[in-house]
């Protein structure tokens, strides 16, 4: 008997969620995406070669896969054409055999491109007319895709083969057995509903998402794993409790392209600062060494020590079953670690997530030592150092469901299972 598993981030996105998918669809038979548009970014690094996903789920370089644009999502067309053309240049065949999108996505328009990018300033969109697309489909106004593919143009003709009824294709496939994995996007606390509304996307990349925007039942779903950085990130404005430094120093660093030219020098001057106890240096070490500027924008991500509040809020809200811990390797060289295990709001400490008054949050932070050893070659939980089996325990600990995945790096291998039976 197949399984269905979801994966969803656990936090404000970036958590690494294409390297997990990755790694869980060597087992799939479907991968599916259910939510959003190319407003999410998936990075996969397979041996030597790097692959950047927008629109097209990560398990399309798998070519025994068939890969699903849900129903949820809304489709940039030229962005996935792009995407579909540079892995054919690549000798990566996309077919109808290999890749559905949905009848009834959503289609974005030029024209709310423009509305995105006059309007979304304000809470940070990307810019690439996902809110817009989102209103004129609730609106019921908006352009499907099975209205889409029937225009004389050469996009509509390049991406009719793709278009089908996926609702029908996805439950079928559950119903023969098949092992199923609902690739997510975004993360929890960006979630329309769920989020730190109004700084969130327009859509529900929580768990209830990959239902609704899928067309399966929750009933169907065996497994639902949240992906979660050792630390926290996000991009775009809002409340951040743990946030190191502000969101104006962080913005004034610029993008990748600027970054990496002096990376060597900027990284050892941060690490210096960072142990001598500068909150934005520890930052910005976490963020150079994680490369944590945006996959779609280029732009430096806010980031912070570890946030066990808001994970036990996705554990709530998306009903997990497990937990994957991402990026450990970043917290190598840091003296002292950092763990938030409640808020201090108006003079009263709190363990849970507020809905409202986040922006007064204060962390109350746990002390743990950190390490020196390079993680690298690492291939088992008992092979790392002391500190780090620590820090993983009580991360396991604090958030009450296992960790069934812990990743050490962005290749394949660098990949730890600690608990079997919550995957394929």
């Amino acid at each position: 008997m197949g399984k269905t598993i979801v994966v969803v981030g656990g936090q404000w996105g970036d958590e690494g969620k294409g390297k997990v998918v990755d790694f869980l669809a060597e087992k799939a038979d479907v991968i599916a995406r259910a939510t959003g548009g190319n407003n999410a970014g998936h990075t996969v690094v397979v041996g030597d070669k790097t692959y950047k996903f927008h629109l097209l789920p990560s398990g399309v370089i798998h070519p025994t896969k068939l890969s699903i644009c849900g129903n949820g999502m809304v489709i940039d067309p030229k962005v996935i054409i792009k995407e579909i053309t540079t892995l054919e240049q690549d000798n990566i065949a996309v077919s109808d055999k290999t890749l559905n999108i949905s009848s009834t996505a959503h289609v974005i328009t030029q024209e709310q491109i423009d509305e995105d990018l006059a309007t979304g300033k304000k809470v940070g969109t990307t810019g690439r007319g996902i809110g817009p697309c989102y209103m004129a489909k609730f609106n019921r106004d908006g352009l499907r895709m099975s209205e889409f593919v029937q225009q004389e143009s050469q996009e509509a003709r390049k991406l009719k083969p793709f278009v089908k009824d996926s609702y029908l294709v996805i439950n079928k496939a559950i119903e023969q057995g098949k092992n199923i994995l609902v690739e997510g996007a975004q993360g929890t606390m960006l979630d329309i509903d769920h989020g730190t509304y109004p700084f969130v996307t327009s859509s529900n990349p929580t768990a209830g998402g990959a239902c609704t925007g899928l067309g399966i039942g929750p009933t169907k779903i065996s497994k639902v794993i949240a992906i979660v950085k050792a630390y926290t990130t996000r991009v775009g404005r809002g409340p951040f409790p743990t946030e190191l430094g502000t969101d104006e120093q962080t913005t004034a660093e610029g993008t990748w392209d600027n970054i990496k030219q002096n990376f060597e020098t900027e990284l050892k001057d941060a690490l210096k600062k960072a142990n001598d106890g500068d909150q934005y240096y520890q930052g910005k070490a976490m963020r150079l060494i994680g490369r944590e500027y945006g996959t779609t924008t280029g732009r430096a991500r806010r980031t912070g020590w570890y946030d066990a509040i808001v994970t036990r809020y996705a554990v709530r809200v998306n009903g997990l079953t497990s937990i994957a811990i991402t990026k450990l390797d970043v917290l190598t060289g840091l003296k002292t670690i950092k763990v938030c295990t409640g808020y201090e709001i108006d003079g009263k400490i709190v363990q849970d997530l507020p809905m409202h008054d986040l922006e007064k949050a204060k962390p109350v932070y746990e002390d743990m030592p950190g390490w020196e050893e390079d993680l690298t070659d690492v291939t088992s939980f008992e092979q790392l150092p002391d500190n780090a089996k620590d820090y993983v325990k009580r991360i396991e600990e604090l958030a009450t469901v296992p960790i069934s995945i812990l990743s050490i790096g962005p290749k394949r291998s660098q990949t730890i299972i600690l608990d079997g039976k919550e995957l394929f």
